[in-house]
């Protein structure tokens, strides 16, 4: 299995890792966790006990949408550490769980008790795993994001145009609207306009704010 990584900052060292297992039913749940529990190191632990550090093994048949709130519910609970256990995984399926916000993908039929517990122990160190095939059809479906609907919009991953990422640099140096578009040749009502946008369209509260995110997702 190829391990991707995730994050470039350190992971706290976890000596034992408490998993969550939400499964659609109670057989699946049952024989997962009996896989895990003879495993050193892993404890398997009710729902009452997910805490910011568990890690979550959702076990499917498919990526539907039921699966995809399951994830997305996880994550409302603080738990950022998903792996994805499904039976029936096809590119559009690959992609909802990576945008719903799984770490780790595994398929059922690649699914003994080592390989689940190496895909635990290795999310929850703050990597992502994915085997091979999947991660190549992921860069193609990705590609293809890029290309087709982001590339004809002026937007790219980082969620920000180029424009807008300029107007934002501009700001982040202390400039008002009316200097920001006199340096890119803009009217006032331009820039103001484009502030706008990004706050709309990214949920933020102001332009200190839109500054700050840019700030943080390393756009200036």
């Amino acid at each position: 299995m190829l391990v991707m990584e995730r994050r470039a900052a350190a992971q706290p060292i976890v000596d034992s890792i408490d998993v969550y297992i939400a499964a659609a039913d109670p057989v699946s749940r049952a024989g997962t966790a009996s896989q895990l529990r003879a495993a050193p190191g892993i404890r398997v632990v009710e729902e009452g006990r997910v805490g910011a550090l568990t890690v979550a093994l959702v076990v499917a048949d498919e990526v539907d949408e039921e699966t995809a709130r399951q994830i997305r519910a996880l994550r409302r609970q603080g738990v950022e550490r998903i792996v994805l256990l499904a039976a029936r995984l096809d590119d559009q399926g690959l992609l909802i769980a990576v945008e719903a916000g799984v770490c780790g993908v595994l398929r059922r039929s690649d699914a003994t008790a080592g390989n689940i517990r190496n895909t635990i122990r290795a999310v929850a160190a703050g990597e992502g795993t994915l085997p091979p095939d999947l991660l190549g059809r992921l860069l193609d479906q990705v590609g293809r994001l890029q290309r087709q609907v982001l590339a004809p919009r002026g937007l790219t991953f980082r969620g920000l145009t180029e424009r807008e990422v300029s107007v934002l640099r501009l700001l982040a140096d202390g400039k008002d609207t009316a200097e920001v578009g006199r340096e890119l040749f803009y009217s006032e009502r331009t820039v103001k306009n484009i502030v706008h946008d990004i706050t709309s369209r990214l949920e933020l509260r102001n332009r200190t704010h839109a500054v700050a995110y840019a700030i943080k997702q390393g756009l200036i």
